[in-house]
C-alpha cells in the first residue's frame, strides 16, 4: 500500500538523514518539552543557544519553577512571543505541584501553553504514546505526497491531516516517526524549492506527479494585518532613566518600556524633545508598527 510505503521510506529516510539536536536520544519529558516550546515560532538554528542556556540555568523543572517570572523572561530575551515564557514558567509550577512530569497526551495538554502538537510530540517523544504530531512541515509533507487540498488552516483541514497522520503512524516508534515527518519536511520537502530530484517518495507523491508542488498546501488567508502607531519617549534625569513595566491584557505584557505615548499627540516637556529616528518599520505576523522615538 502507498501509506505503508510512505512509513517506511520516511523512516529509512530518517536514519541517513536526521538532525542532529541536543534534546534527542533522550526520553526525559522536561528537555523535550522545553525543546519543544522554545521552537515555536523559532528557527531550529536560533533556539538550540536558548535551550541550552535554559537546561544550563535550570536543569531540573524545579528549579525553572523556583525561578521569578522576570528572570524566566530575561534568559527569553531575543527570542518574542513572550506569552510562551510566561506560561513555560507557569506549566513549571504546574508539574512541581502534580509532584511528576504528565504521562498521558490529555494531562500533558493540560499544561499551560501545550496545545494538540505539543502534547503529541511530548507523549510520542518522551513516553512512546502513539499519537501524531501534526505541525506545518508535516502538513506540508502530507498535502503534497498525497494531493490533499483541504486547506491546512481550516477546522475541516485540521481534522482530516490529523486523521491521515494518524493512519501512518507506526505503534512501536511513534516518536521517530514524528520527527522524522518534521525533518523530512524542514530538509526535504521544504515550503520554497523543495528538493524533488532527490526526493526518495517523488514515485507516489500526486504533487510531484502533477506538478502541484507549488500550489500545496493549501492555506486560507485569514490574517487581519493591522497598523499600530508609537512614540517613545527616552528621558534622563539625574543620571537615571524612566521606564515601566507593562500591564497585563496587551502585546509585551510584563516587559519594560520607557515612556510610550501612543494614538495622540506627544504631551509638552520642560526639557528639550529630541526627534532621533521617526517611522521605524516593524512587521509581526498580524501587526506593523510604525514608531518614533
Amino acid at each position: 500500500m502507498i501509506t505503508d510505503n510512505f512509513t517506511t521510506i520516511i523512516l529509512k529516510w530518517y536514519d541517513h538523514h536526521r538532525r542532529t539536536l541536543p534534546w534527542r536520544g533522550t526520553t526525559d519529558p522536561y528537555p523535550i518539552w522545553l525543546s519543544e516550546i522554545i521552537m515555536q515560532q523559532t528557527r531550529i538554528s536560533q533556539g538550540i543557544s536558548y535551550w541550552e542556556r535554559f537546561m544550563k540555568t535550570y536543569p531540573t523543572v524545579g528549579q525553572l519553577a523556583a525561578a521569578s517570572e522576570d528572570d524566566v523572561l530575561l534568559l527569553w530575551q531575543g527570542l518574542g512571543y513572550y506569552s510562551r515564557a510566561r506560561n513555560l514558567h507557569a506549566a513549571a509550577k504546574q508539574i512541581v505541584a502534580q509532584g511528576h512530569f504528565p504521562e498521558t497526551f490529555d494531562d500533558i495538554k493540560k499544561l499551560k501553553g501545550v496545545g494538540d502538537y505539543t502534547a503529541a510530540a511530548i507523549a510520542s517523544m518522551a513516553f512512546n504514546i502513539p499519537v501524531a504530531a501534526v505541525d506545518g512541515n508535516a502538513c506540508r509533507v502530507l498535502s503534497r505526497h498525497f494531493g490533499i487540498r483541504t486547506p491546512i488552516n481550516s477546522t475541516e483541514g485540521k481534522k482530516e491531516f490529523q486523521t491521515v497522520d494518524q493512519s501512518l503512524l507506526p505503534a512501536d516508534v511513534p516518536g521517530k516517526y514524528n520527527q522524522a515527518v518534521m525533518d523530512f519536511g524542514a530538509m526535504q520537502c521544504t515550503p520554497q524549492s523543495p528538493d524533488c530530484a532527490t526526493c526518495p517518495l517523488k514515485e507516489s507523491c500526486v504533487a510531484f506527479r502533477t506538478n502541484a508542488v507549488g500550489e500545496l498546501p493549501v492555506k486560507l488567508r485569514k490574517t487581519e494585518v493591522k497598523e499600530r502607531h508609537l512614540s517613545y519617549v527616552y528621558i534622563r534625569c539625574n543620571g537615571e532613566t524612566a521606564i515601566r513595566k507593562r500591564p497585563s491584557g496587551d502585546i509585551w505584557q510584563g516587559l519594560w518600556e520607557p515612556l510610550l505615548v501612543e494614538g495622540e499627540t506627544l504631551p509638552t516637556f520642560d526639557g528639550k524633545l529630541t526627534l532621533l529616528k521617526q517611522g521605524v518599520k516593524h512587521v509581526l505576523t498580524h501587526r506593523i508598527l510604525y514608531a518614533d522615538f
